[in-house]
């Protein structure tokens, strides 16, 4: 049987560990595996801990699927333990923060492009739909994103008020609609055409303009309006 040797990060070259790789040359030229390696700092008998990276993205098929993981199956595979899944988990929040900042300080919204790349970072990982309004100015720049829902769209469980009570309070002149669908197929059901439908006809009530509804998907978004469906 042929011996196979795993070289443990402290007997690497200099220029080939990532923590003094980051420090001369820069995070941007750093493998995924080797930011993660960072996070995770030690390796597991047999990997050294850029190798154990290695394998963590490629079973969980890359950053998004460890956005998605839960912290719970995080922390039981091997090599991982409840510190280094809580590091993770705690490094992949602020990335989706950051990510959100860049987005979400008074952008103005000029297209359906425009909201799906705002929603995009914040529905695309979730395993449960969530409705968001995206409330607007006068001017058509966000002025809040609140989640009004929670569950699978349909008439029987949607409070119409609910979606129009932030709305209301911080009298926005239009909201934009956003949920997800876990999988990842943003085509709308008969459901979200329905719901659209009297979310529009609560909106002409309320003097609240529903300017567009989008269906985010995994990289694909559906617009409502743009569709012509739904009742716009």
């Amino acid at each position: 049987m042929t011996a196979v040797y795993h070289v443990r990060i402290r007997e690497m070259p200099d220029h080939e560990r990532p923590r003094e790789r980051l420090r001369d040359y820069g995070a941007e030229s750093l493998s995924d595996a080797e930011l993660l390696a960072i996070l995770l700092r030690t390796g597991v008998s047999g990997l050294n801990v850029v190798q154990l990276s290695q394998q963590l993205l490629r079973e969980r098929e890359g950053w998004r699927g460890l956005q998605q993981s839960s912290f719970q199956s995080l922390r039981d595979q091997h090599g991982m333990g409840e510190a280094k899944a809580a590091q993770l988990k705690a490094a992949l929040e602020i990335g989706r923060r950051l990510a959100m900042l860049s987005f979400t300080e008074r952008v103005q919204i000029r297209s359906p492009s425009d909201v799906a790349q705002l929603m995009q970072i914040e529905l695309s990982h979730l395993d449960q739909e969530h409705l968001k309004a995206v409330c607007l100015d006068t001017r058509n720049r966000v002025v809040k994103i609140q989640t009004v829902y929670v569950g699978t769209l349909n008439s029987a469980g949607l409070r119409v008020g609910e979606v129009f009570k932030e709305a209301i309070k911080i009298n926005s002149a239009a909201i934009i609609l956003a949920h997800n669908h876990p999988s990842g197929d943003p085509s709308p059901s008969q459901d979200d055409l329905q719901v659209n439908r009297q979310l529009l006809q609560a909106g002409q009530l309320l003097d609240i303009d529903v300017l567009d509804h989008l269906i985010i998907g995994h990289g694909r978004y559906v617009s409502l309006r743009e569709g012509g469906i739904g009742g716009f």
